[in-house]
């Protein structure tokens, strides 16, 4: 007599994982889409290397009043009794700018302020101003882009052209003329309302920029089934553009904040370069670059302006290698 077939043990067995040598086999796990991104990006040796840059930078800045306690030297004092005044101006003693133990990045000409609590200090404002106006470009280019983008038409032709006359602004001409009428009010304006005006313009004129992008991103998703399916049951237009829309558009959202936060480092530092960004004397890195070439000083002691250049350079180039990183991991169609 045949035995009766057990097909359900069969079916359970031939499904079951096979072990080698013993150890059973893991069963197939499938991965999210942030797993996935981050698997890719751990694969981009220089994307790491730029977060090790990017969180030496950040722990530095936060850490400056204890830094420059540690060293024993203050962003705004004199040290005049180190430098050299047979030079003429006062240039530092020693090698390469006065380095030395109690001046890691050595000094000042002239007045003789260390030069490393002045970099600690002009990379707090750099940053604050970096991070706030690049958020302040994400919400305005985000809401007005999605806006033009989903409801098309004379909306979108309205915004875009207004996008279009902000592109061609002259930004810098703008910043130049209200840093100077701030400066003939009574107070001078002061650091923070400096701060804040760089942020708000900064802000408000590279939003254009990123509402583009938006745009084209909405453009591309609203005719999309799930889009179609949340206006057959009724979704009002501000629920499908923040709750279905957007969130498909954190990816472009991300890589475009972290490249567009250099090039704002960069317009700042150029702002207070001019001399209508960060005000005297509190350090920022443009206007130590300033410092350094409007008297040819870097002539006589060229590690004046080295030092805020390179921290310049090291930032800028941290930040658009973790852009490029980031991006390749989030796009599904990279090779790399």
């Amino acid at each position: 007599m045949t035995a009766p077939l057990d097909v359900a043990g069969d079916v359970a067995e031939a499904h079951t994982p096979t072990s080698v040598d013993g150890v059973p086999a893991k069963a197939i796990e499938g991965r999210s889409l942030g797993q996935i991104a981050w698997m890719r990006f751990k694969r981009d040796k220089v994307a790491l290397a730029s977060i090790g840059v990017l969180v030496v930078l950040v722990v530095f800045t936060l850490m400056a009043p204890l830094i420059n306690r540690w060293v024993g030297v203050n962003p705004f004092s004199d040290n005049v009794g180190i430098l050299n005044f047979n030079t003429g101006i006062g240039t530092p003693t020693g090698h390469l700018g006065g380095i030395s133990l109690a001046h890691p990045l050595g000094v000042e000409p002239i007045n003789g302020r260390d030069l490393l609590a002045r970099i600690d200090v002009g990379a707090r404002y750099s940053l604050i101003i970096a991070f706030a106006s690049t958020l302040l470009s994400v919400v305005i280019g985000t809401f007005f882009g999605a806006i033009a983008g989903y409801f098309g038409g004379a909306v979108d032709t309205g915004i875009s052209r207004i996008m279009d006359i902000l592109l061609a602004f002259p930004q810098l001409i703008f910043a130049i003329a209200i840093a100077a009428v701030i400066e003939t009010t009574p107070s001078g304006g002061g650091l923070w309302t400096h701060v804040l005006l760089l942020i708000g313009i900064i802000g408000f004129f590279s939003s254009p920029y990123f509402g583009r992008i938006i745009r084209g991103q909405v453009i591309s998703l609203r005719e999309k089934e799930f889009v179609d399916a949340a206006r057959g049951i009724g979704a009002r237009s501000g629920y499908i553009m923040f709750r279905e829309l957007l969130p498909n558009m954190y990816g472009p959202i991300l890589v475009y904040s972290t490249l567009i936060i250099p090039t704002n480092i960069l317009f700042e530092a150029a702002l207070s370069y001019l001399g209508v960004g960060i005000p005297l004397p509190t350090p920022s890195w443009g206007n130590m670059l300033s410092d350094a070439t409007g008297s040819n000083i870097y002539q006589i002691d060229p590690m004046f302006a080295i030092i805020p250049g390179l921290a310049i350079f090291i930032t800028v180039m941290a930040f658009n290698l973790f852009g490029d990183g980031l991006r390749d991991a989030l796009d599904p169609r990279s090779n790399r």
